[in-house]
């Protein structure tokens, strides 16, 4: 049966049938894993695509977060954000999901290794990691932006660079923290024999349910924090529209609505649709015993967080107008030699960028706030600073 041996003291009555994907004739039947080849239930098709992605976007994903990153840690006046700082964070941590998710799934499932119990784990852990990081950094990124909105007088008061770092360093621990308990002692008192996961080997039922029950808890959050900057938003814009006419106000309002919502809901879209389905495997194999097909469907649920961490610099990054400007800075002194870059920016090598003050939030995507009649900011981010412009002038 698989590496799969039927207990011992079983009844005839429980006993399982063939793996055809087909469920138990009983609910009470459990089956205990001999070695790690149980786990291995990918065919040799399943085996090509699945590989096929992962040497596709892991490569992908690692080149253009650690563009993303390059471009942060040598653009002084970026790192001075506490935006870019989350950013930052976040291309970090899709780094690691390329680099450890791809080599350990790819080593597990098309290279069949068989690792011991600290080396197993120790390999979840950094996958763990990773995506929790990930996780985290998108909240710290939906909260930096729901400040921005909601907060627009004090937000440079509120959200300071060494918050931002102080955040960062609170995220990252947890982060570790939670991702190694299984290597620290939290793994399945039975080895690889019920009630262990059926998803991972040497994991727990209870440790799975809280890392879900965790991550869950971050999504919902994400989603609470862009809900609330689409209806600040579009109070903003009605009371704009009092001030400056109804007719095109109207219409500008309209606009701001449609494609506001369109741009938040394609990010939670990409978000849910490569989690949610993920998270769902993993909910049930904690409540029921997952088949062999149920398994390989895992297995393919699960390079979406991958893809999902390829997705995450085009929608969070590069759409940020101030990086690409600092992007093509970097290109084209490199394109032109040290020596004329050292002259541009009077021998210091490190490029900087007429950012404005260093704490104002701008790290925001030019169509989550859509450009409105002509006397109106062009970004969300030109609307708050404009509210603070306004406030300081009174």
């Amino acid at each position: 049966m698989d590496g799969w041996d039927k207990p011992v003291g079983s009844s005839v009555g429980a006993m399982m049938s063939k793996d055809n994907g087909s469920t138990p004739t009983s609910p009470l039947v459990n089956r205990s894993c001999a070695d790690l080849k149980c786990y291995m239930v990918l065919f040799e098709a399943e085996k090509i695509a699945i590989g096929s992605i992962c040497f596709l976007a892991g490569p992908f994903t690692f080149l253009e977060n650690a563009l993303v990153l390059g471009v942060i840690a040598a653009t002084a006046a970026l790192r001075q954000r506490p935006s870019y700082l989350f950013i930052g964070s976040l291309a970090l941590a899709d780094v690691f999901a390329s680099c450890f998710f791809t080599t350990s799934f790819l080593d597990f499932h098309l290279f069949h290794r068989l690792d011991g119990p600290i080396a197993y784990l120790f390999k979840l852990g950094g996958v763990t990691m990773a995506f929790t990081g990930s996780v985290g950094s998108l909240l710290l990124t939906a909260l930096d932006r729901y400040l921005c909105i909601h907060q627009a007088s004090s937000y440079k008061v509120v959200l300071t660079r060494r918050r931002a770092l102080l955040a960062l360093l609170a995220l990252w621990s947890a982060t570790i923290l939670i991702s190694f308990l299984p290597l620290m002692g939290w793994r399945c008192p039975t080895g690889l024999s019920p009630p262990c996961s059926r998803l991972f080997p040497y994991v727990d039922h209870r440790y799975l349910a809280c890392w879900v029950s965790f991550i869950l808890v971050l999504l919902s959050l994400i989603l609470s924090a862009y809900v609330l900057i689409l209806w600040r938003a579009n109070r903003h814009e009605a009371s704009m529209t009092g001030l400056q006419g109804a007719p095109t106000g109207g219409q500008a309002r309209m606009r701001l609505d449609i494609r506001l919502a369109r741009t938040l809901g394609l990010i939670l879209l990409i978000m849910v649709g490569c989690w949610l389905p993920t998270l769902s495997f993993m909910l049930a194999d904690v409540s029921v015993q997952l088949t062999h097909t149920q398994q390989r469907a895992f297995a393919f649920c699960s390079t979406m967080c991958l893809v999902n961490s390829a997705v995450n610099p085009l929608l969070y990054a590069l759409r940020c107008r101030e990086l690409r400007v600092a992007l093509m800075r970097l290109l084209g002194g490199l394109s032109e030699g040290l020596g004329c870059c050292q002259r541009h920016v009077g021998g210091d090598s490190t490029t900087t960028l007429p950012l404005g003050e260093g704490n104002s939030c701008s790290a925001h995507s030019e169509s989550e706030a859509p450009r409105l009649v002509s006397c109106r900011p062009n970004t969300v981010s030109e609307m708050v600073g404009k509210q603070q412009l306004d406030m300081t002038g009174k």
